[in-house]
């Protein structure tokens, strides 16, 4: 079930996979026994449903047998936009591991039902094929591998796989819930799709993943900053902007990529500033502070966005790097 090049990519690695004790991430949790992979786990309990703390021990208990490390948080309260604040704390914690314990790669259990239920929700939103696609089997972050083996895979196979191996798992009751929208794109259209059409779906991705690769730029770095040369084919450099925000935990919302398609500066989630020169495109924390009026005129001088100005004010270290680099262009 697991693909040979996604084997491929664990060979040597030192792997976490992220946990829920819920079908997906338990017939990976098995899969990848099954292959002789080495992994850790992570499970987040919201404690939001009454099982919440049940799973949780399942998880302990799972990781215990198997003689596996199993890393826990408890996330406090979500009080409002509980789906985007939940992958948030989710992914802060999974990356805190990944740089504490020297993990190579995150897993996840996304299969292709949920590839196919972002492909639908983007659809009805309008979105351009890079959004449509949206997950990647392997996806280079900062700092890791997300490496998802699942996406060729249907649920009605998993479930499949769990009933004939007579391994259990708990269901997150809140999967039926239809005021989520995914929920209602999984049961309306996703999963009747898949139970008629699953064999042309999984081709379908397999294409368009061929036809829309393209030769990303180098990236550099330095701290917070990173930044590359800038694409003459605007809605590649967007796409290039929109992983390097997913590597760093943040989603873009449809706002800031329709502003990023009439503006050359702009801040992202209040977090990141963006601004595409002639040259270069950057990536940076969004500061602002009180500049010394030299600064600012050395910045101007120099093409220096002033959206960046505060980060790199802030930050000299930086400021001298972006200095040497643009001295060379």
């Amino acid at each position: 079930m697991l693909e040979q090049h996604t084997l491929a990519a664990l060979q040597g690695a030192k792997a976490l996979l992220a946990f829920s004790g819920g079908s997906d991430s338990t017939a990976l949790f098995h899969l990848l026994l099954e292959q002789g992979c080495p992994f850790d786990i992570a499970h987040v309990n919201y404690r939001t449903r009454a099982q919440s703390d049940t799973e949780a021990q399942g998880a302990m208990e799972l990781a215990r047998i198997h003689h596996k490390t199993c890393h826990q948080m408890i996330a406090p309260p979500i009080e409002r936009n509980f789906e985007s604040e939940a992958r948030r704390m989710r992914y802060q914690f999974f990356e805190r591991l990944i740089r504490e314990h020297g993990y190579d790669v995150l897993l996840t259990a996304h299969h292709l039902g949920d590839r196919l239920e972002w492909f639908l929700m983007q659809l009805c939103k309008g979105s351009g094929v890079y959004e449509l696609l949206g997950m990647q089997t392997i996806e280079e972050r900062e700092g890791y591998t997300l490496i998802r083996p699942l996406l060729h895979v249907s649920k009605a196979e998993l479930l499949e796989y769990l009933r004939h191996q007579e391994i259990q798992w708990l269901e997150d009751a809140s999967n039926t819930d239809e005021a989520l929208a995914r929920n209602r794109f999984r049961h309306r259209f996703a999963t009747p799709l898949l139970a008629e059409y699953a064999q042309g779906i999984k081709r379908s991705f397999e294409y368009l993943e061929e036809d829309t690769a393209f030769e990303a730029p180098h990236l550099y770095h330095t701290k917070e900053l990173t930044l590359f040369t800038t694409l003459s084919d605007a809605r590649h450099n967007k796409i290039v902007i929109d992983r390097i925000l997913k590597s760093r935990g943040h989603l873009m919302r449809k706002g800031d990529r329709q502003a990023l398609k009439g503006r050359c500066n702009w801040v992202v989630g209040r977090r990141f500033a963006v601004s595409i020169t002639a040259h270069y495109t950057y990536i940076a924390p969004y500061r602002r502070c009180v500049m010394e009026a030299t600064f600012k005129e050395h910045c101007r001088t120099l093409g220096i966005p002033a959206l960046l100005r505060g980060y790199l004010f802030e930050e000299p270290e930086a400021f001298s790097w972006v200095v040497s680099l643009l001295s060379k262009a």
